[in-house]
């Protein structure tokens, strides 16, 4: 039986009333393998019951699926409340009698004249909270009809013209516009980034790689430009995130690709749990290189020296048995 109907028959039966089997169920969930809970969570295809449950149920120990879960499109509407993060407690209050003396208040500051004002609102102050979150909701919303099938022109605002350096080629980018193109990218909202992302250059991809915003190295994924030597080279790199790796390992369209799998599982950032099961599609000369990397992990080694003696084992010519 696949995972996914496993995993969606414990949901029904921890979410079923009065059944001797519901905490059983439940308890069978929480101790889940992490990677294959992370893995159904995350598919579109997964049933929306299932989807709410691990909402109101899953994320105790498992904070990581929060944000698995928002990506989720096919999470139903009324299920995204659970996710919200919880407020923060409340300070005790102390009693007059016990409370420490206050500290001396400070001087107030000298009033802006008009102009001044006017200037220090026009820097790099950083944004409201309300405006953040309104941005994140669009990147969300971008990326869900990306997932959903939409193409990058739909989803893209024609009106909004990228900077020049963003669209141009990447042969004809000099050091200039290099630096240019870092500057107006740090000055970019999430939604500006995620749309450099998906219609931007190489250049600019390999920026957006590395932003701490994980919606944004998303987008960097999903762009149709990316070619399999570029996807290679995000699967090797060691100054992404990890989160970076673990979606490359998520991406059929790039694991189709033997060199970017090759890099992957190379990769000493790359987790243990996305690298392991891809062994299997290494061929032998690259898993003995695979046994002498001592940059990964001893056990990603070891599993490789298995598996060559293995393989060695099963190409022996079989002696005819005795009769």
């Amino acid at each position: 039986m696949p995972v996914e109907d496993k995993i969606e028959i414990l949901t029904l039966l921890a979410a079923a009333p009065g059944t001797d089997l519901r905490d059983k169920a439940l308890a069978t969930l929480q101790g889940w393998n992490r990677a294959e809970i992370r893995r159904v969570m995350a598919s579109p295809q997964t049933a929306r019951h299932v989807l709410h449950f691990a909402a109101e149920h899953l994320l105790a120990d498992r904070e990581e699926l929060r944000e698995i879960l928002l990506w989720n499109p096919g999470l139903p509407a009324e299920s995204r409340h659970l996710l919200q993060p919880k407020p923060a407690a409340k300070p005790p209050v102390v009693e007059a009698a016990d409370r420490p003396p206050s500290p001396p208040q400070p001087q107030p500051l000298p009033q802006l004249s008009t102009s001044e004002a006017a200037e220090e609102s026009a820097g790099d102050s950083p944004p409201e909270p309300a405006a953040r979150s309104a941005e994140q909701q669009a990147a969300v919303e971008i990326l869900a009809k990306l997932a959903a099938g939409a193409s990058v022109e739909e989803v893209t605002d024609a009106q909004a013209e990228a900077p020049p350096e963003v669209t141009m080629r990447d042969d004809e980018l000099t050091q200039n516009d290099r630096e240019t193109l870092i500057q107006k990218i740090n000055r970019m909202n999430v939604v500006e980034k995620i749309k450099a992302a998906l219609t931007g250059n190489m250049e600019t991809r390999s920026l957006l790689i590395r932003d701490s915003n994980k919606i944004i190295s998303r987008a960097v994924l999903q762009s149709p430009k990316i070619s399999d030597t570029e996807a290679e080279g995000y699967a090797a790199a060691k100054n992404v995130s990890e989160e970076v790796l673990r979606l490359i390992a998520m991406n059929r369209k790039y694991m189709k690709t033997y060199v970017v799998m090759r890099a992957l599982v190379n990769n000493p950032r790359a987790p243990i749990d996305i690298t392991m099961p891809l062994l299997n599609r290494i061929n032998e000369k690259d898993l003995k290189g695979l046994s002498l990397n001592r940059n990964v992990p001893e056990v990603i080694r070891s599993l490789a020296v298995k598996m060559i003696k293995q393989r060695e084992e099963a190409t022996k010519p079989k002696l005819p048995g005795k009769h």
